[in-house]
């Protein structure tokens, strides 16, 4: 019996020991191996987890575009207010290919992505044949760029649009706003103002999106320093663009805006846009979870679009016009075109005023990116911009009427997408589950060492209390020895006196 509790204590004190040991490894190796292993995952690098899906991103996007019909084209011309109506969505699905992938010995790599659009009737809300009144975006356009030229080029540039019967707005149909018509005004303007149009025959908002790449990136693949990843090297061979008047504004930086470096903080991010023809910081808004992956949400702050004198540091991208909208003619052929967030939302009242029709709200018009902060692998995201054409009545061009300045919204869009399906399972699997399980082990193992250890030791301490019990046994009671001295000096055993 003592045997067998002897082994059972020594047992469990192995195994608390052996738990102990394991939970404290865990402990203190379990962050470094996970960390080794997104390190080795996410970088680009063919061998690693997130390569195809950098390469060919499963994830479904689609391109949700919203128009903007005006419903009182006659009154607009005699200077009254804008009414308009929106129409859609029209959504298309969107596919994204990375070609001419090259590797260079300094740790980057360059590609071409190119955009694929197909549309989706079951999705959308009205088809691409449906006709829609919106503003005559070359003639509208065209006047505001000839507006401080000679009035003799305007008069001629008038004359011409009278007799191809332009007028400041025109009924087209979704396809033909979207993907280009084939206009004679185009070459009449390039006849009349050479080199204002560089390009001739048609004209189409989206023309440039479909089948098309977004210029030559050349990025970073972080197989030396992991926290640049995905950073951009250059863009179409260029540090920096020259579109704006500060070198601040003109700075290419972050990522391509698809991936971003792992180990994210809870601050900002930043990313590239061609379409955009700037670099955005998004900010950090709160943490969350998407289908039980852990995120931070990143927004658009209120400074993206803010002006000059609101924001400072925007001054570059000036010249301005109230908050919350950004002029991008410098990079779209100096056409008077501005970008937003759509329905004005976050921008000076004065514009969603000066139109009828807009209802901004951040629940529909505020855009939001879902990133896994472990990995910098976006899980959901909706990138919302809305294109502006500023018209007016200019002097000497008589199809702009009466009209009253405003920027007049056309459009905009939303480019959506989220991880789903088996790309989903994986990346959960991998890099959540996994990790999860070893952080849970490892205290599963400290908390079960406790007890294993403790039971040990009551163990050990009652086989030596039982030890001592049974030697007293067995040497029995102690017995009481006379003591002879005290006998001896007992009163009653001492002699008499002798008295004779």
């Amino acid at each position: 019996m003592a045997v067998a509790h002897r082994r059972l204590s020594v047992g469990l004190g192995l195994a608390g020991l052996a738990c102990a040991l394991l939970g404290g490894c865990l402990l203190l190796l379990g962050p470094l191996i996970v960390r080794q292993q997104v390190i080795k995952n996410v970088r680009i690098d063919p061998s690693s987890i997130s390569f195809q899906m950098w390469k060919d991103i499963p994830v479904p996007f689609y391109l949700s575009v919203h128009f903007f019909e005006v419903l009182n084209p006659k009154q607009v011309l005699r200077g009254e207010k804008p009414v308009l109506s929106q129409r859609g969505p029209y959504v298309y699905r969107e596919y994204r290919v990375k070609t001419n992938i090259t590797f260079h010995d300094n740790d980057t790599v360059s590609y071409l992505e190119y955009r694929q659009l197909f549309f989706q009737p079951h999705l959308s809300n009205g088809t691409e044949d449906e006709y829609i009144v919106v503003p005559n975006i070359m003639l509208m356009g065209a006047a505001v760029m000839v507006e401080k030229l000679p009035d003799l080029l305007k008069l001629l540039l008038s004359g011409a649009l009278a007799s191809l019967k332009q007028e400041a707005f025109m009924n087209r149909t979704v396809g033909e706003i979207m993907w280009g018509y084939e206009d004679p005004l185009i070459d009449a303007i390039n006849m009349i103002v050479p080199g204002l149009l560089p390009f001739k025959g048609k004209f189409g908002l989206f023309m440039d999106f479909n089948n098309s790449n977004s210029g030559l990136f050349t990025v970073h693949t972080g197989m030396n320093n992991i926290s640049q990843v995905h950073m951009v090297d250059s863009w179409n061979g260029l540090k920096k663009v020259d579109y704006w008047r500060s070198s601040q504004c003109n700075m290419i930086n972050g990522t391509a805006g698809e991936m971003w470096p792992p180990f994210m903080s809870p601050t900002s991010l930043q990313f590239y846009s061609p379409d955009a023809c700037r670099s955005m910081t998004l900010v950090y808004e709160e943490s969350g979870q998407f289908q039980g992956v852990p995120t931070f949400r990143f927004v658009a702050p209120k400074t993206l679009f803010a002006n000059g004198t609101d924001y400072p540091p925007n001054e570059g991208f000036c010249p301005c016009m109230q908050s919350g909208i950004q002029n991008v003619s410098t990079c779209r052929l100096n056409a008077p075109m501005f970008i937003s967030h759509p329905h004005f939302y976050n921008a000076d009242p004065s514009l969603v005023d000066a139109v009828e029709g807009l209802h901004p709200s951040k629940e529909q018009h505020g855009l939001f990116l879902d990133v896994h902060p472990m990995t910098g692998i976006p899980m959901s995201c909706s990138i919302k911009l809305q294109l502006n054409l500023y018209i007016k009545h200019v002097s000497g061009i008589i199809q702009t009427g009466q009209i009253k300045p405003v920027v007049l919204p056309l459009l905009w869009f939303a480019e959506s997408g989220s991880i789903e399906g088996s790309v989903l399972k994986q990346f959960y699997t991998n890099l959540v589950l996994l990790p999860s399980v070893l952080e849970y082990l490892q205290y599963i193992l400290l908390g079960l060492s406790v007890p294993l250890l403790v039971s040990a030791a009551l163990l050990m301490a009652r086989r030596k209390e039982h030890k001592v019990t049974e030697s007293l046994r067995l040497k029995g009671p102690l017995e009481v020895i006379p003591n002879p001295c005290a006998q001896a000096e007992s009163p009653s055993s001492a002699p008499s006196p002798d008295v004779s």
